[in-house]
C-alpha cells in the first residue's frame, strides 16, 4: 500500500474515531477527538489491520497510553473507555481489516 493510502486511512479513521469514541471519567464524556487521543490511537489501529478488528482495537487499546495528572501516572486508553467503547471501535475498523 502506498504511503498517500496510508495517510488517507489515518486521515479517515482520525475523523471516525475522533467524535465517537470517548474517555469516561464520572459522568464526564471526554471524545478522543477532543483529547487529543484520536489521531494516536489511528495510527496505531493502522499499524494492528492485518490482525483483524478485534485485534488491531485491543491491542492498539493497550497501546495508546494516556498520561493523567501531568504525566506522573499513565493508564493504557482500554482503561479510561467504557466497555462497550471496544465494539465500537472494532466496528470502525471492520472496513479498513478486509
Amino acid at each position: 500500500m502506498s504511503t498517500s493510502n496510508d495517510s488517507s486511512q489515518i486521515r479517515e479513521l482520525t475523523i471516525s474515531i475522533a467524535d465517537r469514541l470517548f474517555i469516561q471519567v464520572g459522568n464526564w464524556n471526554l471524545y478522543l477527538g477532543d483529547a487529543g487521543l484520536a489521531k494516536d490511537l489511528a495510527i496505531e489501529c493502522h499499524a494492528n489491520f492485518e490482525q483483524g478488528a478485534n485485534v488491531a482495537a485491543r491491542k492498539s487499546l493497550e497501546a495508546i497510553q494516556v498520561k493523567l495528572g501531568g504525566g506522573s501516572t499513565r493508564l493504557p486508553l482500554s482503561r479510561l473507555i467504557p466497555s462497550n467503547q471496544l465494539f465500537d471501535l472494532e466496528e470502525i475498523l471492520e472496513p479498513y481489516c478486509r
